[in-house]
C-alpha cells in the first residue's frame, strides 16, 4: 500500500529504520567498553532528512547533503555510521508494507557495494575511516555480517569500504554507493576540485550519494565547500534547477562576542548543540572557551572552526558575522515611507558572465537597506544576457508611486540615457541631489575619492551595527564577494578576479542609497511618513 502518514507534516524516510540498525549493530566509538551507538537528537534528524522519501516514487529527495558543525561536534562517527549502513544496512528503498511504511534493503541485493571515505590527504581520510573500525570492531555487527575491517580497508561479505585521497591513483570510472568528502573547506587546489568531481561523475553511475562534512570555510578559497554552499544558495534564490542537496549548516549567531565569556559561551552552546556537556552531550566547552581567549588564538580561526561562522577573505570588504548582525527580517517597509535608492547598473559583456544589476531602497528614518531588484544571468544565459530594461523601469516607477522618495543615487555607467530619462522624469521630486546639475548620476566622470570615502564610511557603519537590512541572500551575496583594493584615490570594491562570476553591483547601490540618506538626513529629511498607506513592500 502507499505511503500513509501517521501524523500532519510526517515525512516517509528510511531514517528509522537505519537509526535502529545502527544502535543493534554498531559500537559507540572511543570508549573503553562496548556502549551500543546512540545519536543525539541532532544527529538522528539529519539521518532523518538524509534517508527522506518522495512519497510517490519512493526515490531519495536527497541525492548529496553537507552537514556543516563545528569542529570535535561529532561529525566523523556520524559519517563513519552512514557508511558502515550504506555497506551493509538497509540503505534502499524496497516498498511500503501492510501499513504505509517504508521499508528498506541492502545494496547487496542490489550490487556489489563499494564504499569511499574521500579526503585531500591519509591522515585527513582516516578521521572518519578510524572511529568506522571501532564500531564494527567493537560491535554486534562482527556477529552478524561476514566482515573483516583491517586498517586499510574492509571487506565485506561483497565489496568494500576505504578510503582514498586526491594524491592516489585516477579514481575514474569507479563505482562507488556512497562516498564521504571530509573537510571540504580545505579541498581548495585543482587535485581536490577534481577528486570530487569525478567522485559525483562514479556516484551518477550508481545512483549513489555523497556526504560532505566541512567546517565553515572562507570565502574566495574557492573550496570545494564554498562552490557547495554557492549552489546552495542558489537554490534558495530559484536560480538553478538543482534542489536535491540537504544543506545543514549551524553556526554561532553574529553577535558573539570574542573577548566576553558569557557571550562565547552562549555561541558555543547555540553551535554544538546537543553535543554540549550542558545539553546532555560529551563535549566540554571550557578548554574550547580557555583557548578562544588566549591571545595566541587567531580570531578568524576561533569563528571559522569553533563557532562554525562563514568568516571572509583577507582582503573581504566586510565579514559574514558583521553583515548578519546587521539583518532584520522583523523591520518592514511600508508604503509611504521616506526612502532613497541606489543604483549599479550593467548591460552585459562580451566575455565571461554579465555584470549584475541592482536597485536597493534605504528608510531614511533608522537607515535600513532593503533590497528592490538584483537583475543576474542565470546558469543557463549566454554570455550576452541583458537584464530587462523595462523591468527595471517598472521596479523604479514604482518605488516613486508607493513610497516617498527624496533621493535617488546611480552610477550612470552603460546605462547613461535610462538614468538621463530617470532625471528628466522624477528631478521634481528630489529634495537631495548628486550634483546641481545631476541630480541623479552620482560620479559621471567614474569613480575618484569621493567614492573611496564612501566604501570606507559603509563599512563603518556596517561594523558598527548604525545600519540594518533586510533578509536579502542577494545582497548578503553581493556584500561577501566584494574585495577592497588600493588605488590612487583610496580604496574602492572589486571582484575577486576580473572575470569572476560572482558579482559585487549590489554593494555599490547599497553604497549609493547610503551616502543618498547621509545627504537626506543631513538635510533634515525623514522624520515623518506620508499620511496614506497602501500596505507592506514585502
Amino acid at each position: 500500500m502507499p505511503w500513509k502518514p501517521e501524523y500532519p507534516g510526517e515525512f516517509p524516510t528510511l531514517g528509522w529504520e537505519m537509526l535502529s540498525w545502527y544502535s543493534e549493530m554498531l559500537a559507540r566509538p572511543d570508549r573503553g567498553e562496548y556502549e551500543p551507538l546512540v545519536l543525539t537528537n541532532e544527529q538522528a534528524q539529519f539521518i532523518l532528512d538524509f534517508y527522506r522519501l518522495d512519497p510517490r516514487t519512493g526515490r531519495f529527495v536527497y541525492r548529496s547533503a553537507i552537514l556543516s558543525r563545528a569542529k570535535k561536534w561529532g561529525k566523523s562517527p556520524i559519517t563513519g555510521a552512514i557508511g558502515i549502513g550504506e555497506g551493509l544496512g538497509p540503505a534502499l528503498f524496497d516498498g511500503w508494507d501492510a501499513n504505509g511504511r517504508p521499508v528498506g534493503k541492502p545494496w547487496l541485493e542490489v550490487m556489489t557495494p563499494l564504499v569511499q571515505f574521500a579526503a585531500t590527504e591519509e591522515n585527513q581520510a582516516l578521521n572518519a575511516f578510524n572511529p568506522m573500525l571501532e564500531m564494527i570492531r567493537l560491535g554486534p555487527v562482527m556477529d552478524y555480517y561476514d566482515v573483516d575491517p583491517l586498517d586499510s580497508f574492509v571487506a565485506l561479505p561483497r565489496g568494500r569500504m576505504e578510503y582514498i585521497t586526491s594524491a592516489g591513483r585516477s579514481k575514474e570510472g569507479q563505482r562507488p554507493v556512497f562516498v564521504a568528502l571530509d573537510q571540504t573547506e580545505s579541498w581548495d587546489n585543482a587535485q581536490s576540485r577534481h577528486l570530487a568531481e569525478v567522485v559525483r561523475r562514479n556516484l551518477s553511475g550508481t545512483g549513489g550519494r555523497s556526504l560532505e562534512t566541512p567546517n565553515s570555510y572562507v570565502p574566495g578559497s574557492n573550496s570545494v565547500a564554498e562552490e557547495s554552499f554557492k549552489i546552495a544558495e542558489m537554490m534558495a534564490e530559484g536560480k538553478t534547477k538543482v534542489s536535491n542537496i540537504l544543506v545543514d549548516h549551524r553556526e554561532a549567531p553574529a553577535e558573539t562576542d570574542l573577548a566576553d565569556r558569557q557571550s562565547l559561551r552562549e555561541g558555543l552552546l547555540y553551535t554544538y548543540g546537543d553535543s554540549a556537556m550542558e545539553n546532555g552531550g560529551w563535549r566540554d566547552l571550557e578548554p574550547i572557551i580557555d583557548d578562544i581567549l588566549n591571545p595566541r588564538m587567531n580570531p578568524q580561526h576561533a569563528r571559522q572552526y569553533f563557532l562554525n561562522q562563514i568568516t571572509q577573505a583577507a582582503d573581504a570588504y566586510v565579514s559574514q558575522p558583521e553583515m548578519r548582525a546587521i539583518i532584520d527580517p522583523a523591520k518592514r517597509i511600508d508604503d509611504g515611507d521616506t526612502i532613497v535608492l541606489g543604483f549599479d547598473g550593467s548591460r552585459g559583456r562580451v566575455r565571461g558572465k554579465a555584470d549584475a544589476t541592482a536597485l536597493v531602497g534605504m528608510r531614511v528614518s533608522d537607515k535600513h537597506l532593503f533590497e528592490v531588484g538584483v537583475w543576474e544571468a542565470g546558469p543557463n544565459d549566454s554570455q550576452d544576457w541583458q537584464p530587462n530594461v523595462l523591468d527595471v523601469d517598472s521596479r523604479v516607477e514604482d518605488c516613486f508611486q508607493r513610497f516617498n522618495v527624496v533621493g535617488f543615487y546611480a552610477d550612470p555607467s552603460g546605462w547613461s540615457g535610462q538614468v538621463a530619462n530617470w532625471e528628466a522624469k522624477y528631478h521634481r521630486r528630489l529634495r537631495v541631489r548628486a550634483s546641481r546639475s545631476e541630480p541623479i548620476a552620482a560620479w559621471p566622470r567614474g569613480k575618484d575619492s569621493r567614492v573611496s570615502e564612501m566604501v570606507e564610511l559603509l563599512r563603518q557603519a556596517i561594523v558598527a551595527g548604525e545600519i540594518s537590512m533586510s533578509q536579502s541572500s542577494a545582497l548578503l551575496r553581493h556584500f561577501m564577494n566584494a574585495r577592497r583594493r588600493a588605488t590612487r584615490s583610496g580604496y574602492l570594491l572589486y571582484k575577486e578576479f576580473p572575470k569572476s562570476p560572482d558579482k559585487i553591483d549590489a554593494t555599490y547601490a547599497s553604497m549609493l542609497a547610503y551616502k543618498a540618506c547621509l545627504d537626506a538626513i543631513a538635510a533634515g529629511i525623514g522624520s515623518r511618513r506620508a499620511k496614506r498607506k497602501r500596505g507592506s513592500f514585502f
